[in-house]
């Protein structure tokens, strides 16, 4: 009595199961094992972000956003208005976005090599800086719009008053109508050039479709 319980073997038998003690590994090792096989599995089969497969959405914004259109989009000078040293450009209606980017682009690379005469008149001729010193390019594809009371509106602003110019057509429907500005003053040496889909006067108001280019 008292004494640890042989066979017949003379091993010392397991004592039976007892109620309140653990039977089996701790629940603490279990979970920890379960973590770990679920980690690596994981790291086996799900493919890390450099591997994912680009998606339908990435692709097609990728193209969008990085590949011009390979044609140059054809444009004709409507007209230019000295008081504002302001051009009028006249486009396709079917001209693209990524069309108008490359047209306002090429303007400003024409500037930068002193050329944009070849491809726009003078609005500072004689100037010191040169023949485009100031100058507000606006780029429209409708004939309605590309005309000198449009752009006197644009270049009025926004908050100019209204019953100054009753006649005027108003401003927030041309700024709609424009499809591309490029606003060039070589007296601000900081930003001389400025360039967008769209348009924005100078206090911030602009089109539903306003995009900054440069």
């Amino acid at each position: 009595m008292g004494s640890e319980e042989t066979n017949q073997a003379g091993q010392p038998e397991q004592a039976p199961y007892e109620e309140g003690k653990r039977a089996g590994a701790h629940p603490f090792v279990v979970i920890v094992g379960v973590i770990l096989g679920l980690w690596l599995l994981m790291w086996l089969y799900i493919p890390s972000g450099k591997n994912r497969p680009a998606t339908m959405s990435d692709s097609v914004q990728t193209t969008v956003a990085d590949e011009p259109d390979s044609a140059p989009v054809i444009f004709k000078v409507k007209g230019t208005i000295p008081e504002v040293n302001a051009i009028i450009v006249l486009v396709p209606s079917q001209a693209t976005n990524s069309q108008i980017i490359g047209l306002l682009k090429r303007f400003h690379a024409a500037r930068l090599t002193h050329t944009l005469s070849t491809l726009l008149p003078p609005t500072t001729p004689g100037h010191k800086l040169g023949d485009h010193a100031v100058a507000d390019i606006y780029v429209f594809s409708q004939h309605e719009f590309s005309n000198p009371e449009a752009v006197r509106v644009l270049a009025r602003g926004a908050h100019a008053p209204g019953e100054f110019y009753p006649q005027a057509i108003p401003f927030e429907t041309t700024m709609e109508h424009v499809r591309g500005h490029y606003r060039i003053d070589l007296n601000d040496t900081a930003e001389p050039d400025k360039a967008s889909l769209g348009f924005a006067d100078e206090s911030g108001v602009h089109s539903k479709h306003y995009r900054r280019i440069f």
